[in-house]
């Protein structure tokens, strides 16, 4: 698969150090190989360089011209609709989640990992039930218990009747 996330003019990072930490800009300019001009209008960014290092790239990109004032990339940003684009996009989704996680108190940590305890708990019996009635070459296995139940069901109908013991 070939690399898709350039460094060029319009395409949207994550600011991952520093006081922007966790905000999104837009690449303005290239300044050179280390650094870039980055202009967030609608995150609260400032115009102002920024190191390469410390900026994750992103799959989203606005079409602006070449080192464009702030007003008109605030217009390709709105007109793109990044911010409904990126509130749905799994890293914001984990971030968000990420986020969630660390604002618990130690009683929330607690109840999180007692739900997560019955989940699993049913999840094994659920799994070890279709193991049980599975067998190696993946048909269905019938038990002793579905026989019962069938005969059951048959004589309740007044189906077959079951010879007399002698």
């Amino acid at each position: 698969m070939p690399f898709e996330r350039f460094v060029q003019t319009g395409r949207i990072a994550k600011a991952s150090a520093g006081p922007l930490k966790g905000r999104l800009v837009a690449i303005v300019d290239v300044i050179d190989q280390n650094r870039v001009l980055v202009d967030g209008p609608l995150t609260g960014v400032p115009r102002q360089e920024y190191r390469l290092n410390n900026l994750h790239l992103t799959k989203y990109r606005i079409k602006f011209p070449f080192t464009a004032p702030t007003r008109i990339v605030r217009k390709a940003w709105t007109e793109s609709d990044l911010k409904a684009q990126w509130k749905v996009s799994p890293w914001s989704v984990k971030a968000q989640n990420i986020c969630k996680r660390s604002q618990l108190n130690d009683f929330d940590r607690f109840k999180l990992r007692y739900a997560k305890r019955q989940r699993n708990k049913l999840l094994t019996i659920a799994f070890n039930t279709l193991k049980k009635r599975t067998k190696f070459d993946g048909t269905p296995r019938i038990l002793k218990k579905d026989r019962r139940e069938r005969l059951r069901a048959e004589k309740a109908k007044g189906g077959k009747k079951a010879a007399p013991k002698k």
